[in-house]
This record gives structure tokens, sequence and C-alpha cells, in this order.
């Protein structure tokens, strides 16, 4: 994935957060809202769960499972996946109008 195209992240496993300066033009109760949701995510499910641009600027959610983790439940990853989608519809929706309107779709 290009890192360039990464929005944030969150490691549960690490408790870090990552939040990609390019974008730093977002307001600050949206970057406290991605941080909340990742961190949380994070938390519950482990691993590492990024959201990333794809190139038409439609906001991507990507989790890897901690490695050699016997325990990480990918069922579980997916179903907290489409609940975080589902919560966070109207946000996912502003960042891509937010990634198209300062980057034109184009990285």
């Amino acid at each position: 994935m290009n890192e360039e195209m990464v929005l944030c992240g969150a490691n549960g496993d690490a408790e870090k957060y990552y939040f990609n300066p390019r974008y730093d033009q977002l307001p600050d109760t949206v970057k406290q809202e991605l941080q909340a949701a990742l961190v949380l995510f994070a938390e519950h499910v482990g691993g590492t769960i990024l959201i990333a641009f794809a190139e038409d600027g439609e906001p991507q959610i990507k989790v890897y499972p901690p490695a050699g983790d016997i325990y990480y439940d990918d069922i579980e990853a997916g179903m907290e996946i489409s609940r975080l989608q589902r919560e966070k519809e109207m946000l996912f929706l502003q960042l891509k109008a937010f990634y198209l309107a300062f980057f034109g779709g184009a990285v």
C-alpha cells in the first residue's frame, strides 16, 4: 500500500496511533474521531488497522492480524469492519470529499 495514501492507523499490541501529516488539513474533530475509532478497534480486535485512500478517493479499511496470534478471529474482524463502516458512513463520505477536493484523486 502506498504510504502517502495511508490516512491513519492504529496497532493494539504496540498501543500506537499514526496520522499521516500529509492530511493535516482535516479538522481536529475529524482527526480525534478517527483516532478514537481506530484505537478502540485495534484494542478490541487486535493487530493493525489502517485507513487509506484508494485512487478514486474512497477510504479503505485494511486490517493486518498480529503475527503468530492463534486467537485472532478473522470473522470478528470482518464484523467489526462492517460495523465501523456503518457507524462512520458520514465520516467516510466526508473523507472522500476532502481527498477529492484537496488531492483531486491523484497522489
